[in-house]
């Protein structure tokens, strides 16, 4: 009876381990400007050209999002610049950096497609504790043909991004490719054009379906096999080539935090990936006009004019019945499909993606795009996990940052 109740006990631990548990709002999405200075065709969100008017943040604005950097209650913030362009408001985002409590342990991402990089913008990513993120997707004449640009503008762009590597390295600048589904870039030269660059982490996005992209792509509603399949032959290239070449370790971002998802209860901040995946707590967007949005992908739809997800906005809050009416359904908890699922523990909810590819939430899990996504990564993880090749073992060690070419033998919890 005892070791019964013991084993009941040991389960239900091990099982609240692995649900979210969100704490005081630490991370911080902020668009200070729509406007931005390229027009991409896969752009996520509705930007507005360079020159428009009306697409800063007022100075009410600026106000109240000072005042809530200034009034924050973590002791870590994390706050990363979108846009549009943010570097065509470098003012703003130096208001904000200079607002956070000295107190408080801050780091910032500012978002920017490097195409210019002014002084103003070159004085920020000068400082410690701000990081570079960018858009690189693959060789040049990949990457021209993705943001329709002639060799100048790629040639400028090639320039500034190699600059800054030379000058910071790779810990301080990223990147990430968008990649079109339908005819993605070879996946060893796409690998290359970060490797020369040495730039070792790649994140694979597919065009995701929100903002003008939808417009542009509309195929993208649904990925097909032939993007699952590219997925996982390109993390079989990568070990391959970690095998191959051990001076360097090649991941692909997404797939090294579901392993980490898999083995480490608590790895849980990447908000398609936690559940219950409640809105408004430890992470919230602000737009140029104030309104708040659960998610970045929220805000898109509300650009595109396809639904209005917004919770809130900087003045008045957030603590809003709409908060609380998608909080309600936010969880894998009780739904049939989560329930058998094996992968559950490991896994999240995203029902804006669902609102963004179907108009609605209530259809099965298993005919979502996130499920079948999510089923085969995990399916392809778990037979990595298990193989005894050497090359995968190597390569799996080094994504979770162990030592030893072997992964531990009980590592799951």
């Amino acid at each position: 009876m005892v070791e019964g109740e013991l084993g009941r006990l040991s389960h239900k631990f091990a099982v609240q381990r692995r649900r979210f548990h969100p704490g005081e709002l630490d991370y911080l999405i902020l668009v200070p400007t729509l406007r931005c200075n390229l027009a991409c065709s896969y752009c996520q969100v509705s930007r507005a050209a360079e020159g428009a008017s009306g697409y800063d943040w007022s100075d009410g604005t600026r106000d109240a999002v000072i005042d809530l950097v200034r009034q924050t209650r973590s002791g870590h913030l994390k706050i990363e610049f979108q846009g549009g362009e943010p570097t065509l408001r470098c003012d703003l985002i130096e208001a904000v950096i200079g607002a956070v409590p000295p107190h408080v342990e801050a780091s910032f991402v500012i978002c920017t497609n490097l195409q210019h990089v002014p002084p103003e913008a070159a004085a920020l990513f000068d400082r410690d504790d701000v990081s570079i993120s960018t858009s690189l997707d693959g060789p040049r004449l990949h990457h021209a043909r993705q943001r329709g640009q002639d060799d100048a503008a790629s040639e400028a762009f090639e320039q500034n991004i190699d600059r800054l590597l030379a000058q910071y390295g790779s810990r301080k600048v990223s990147a990430l490719p968008t990649l079109d589904p339908r005819s993605p870039p070879d996946p060893d030269e796409l690998i290359d054009a970060y490797a020369r660059r040495g730039m070792t982490a790649i994140y694979l996005r597919p065009i995701n379906y929100q903002g003008f992209a939808r417009r542009q792509h509309a195929d993208c509603r649904t990925t097909d096999t032939r993007w699952l399949e590219y997925h996982e032959t390109f993390i079989r290239r990568l070990i391959y080539r970690n095998w191959k070449d051990r001076n360097i370790c090649l991941e692909e971002n997404y797939f090294s935090l579901l392993l980490r998802r898999i083995f480490r209860p608590g790895e849980d901040r990447h908000v398609d990936l936690r559940n219950p995946n409640p809105f408004g707590t430890d992470f919230i967007v602000i737009d140029h006009d104030g309104l708040a949005y659960p998610t970045d992908e929220a805000r898109m739809l509300a650009r595109a004019g396809i639904i209005d997800l917004s919770i809130g906005n900087i003045r008045q809050g957030w603590n809003t019945p709409a908060r609380d009416a998608l909080n309600a359904v936010s969880t894998c908890d009780g739904d049939p499909d989560c329930e058998a699922c094996t992968y559950k523990p490991f896994c999240g909810r995203d029902i804006v993606d669902d609102i963004s590819r179907y108009g609605t939430i209530d259809i099965p899990r298993r005919e979502t795009e996130f499920c079948r996504r999510h089923l085969h990564l995990f399916d392809l993880a778990f037979e990595l996990i298990h193989s005894p090749d050497p090359a995968i073992q190597y390569s799996l060690c080094r994504w979770l940052g162990l030592g030893g070419d072997r992964l531990p033998a009980g590592g799951l919890s």
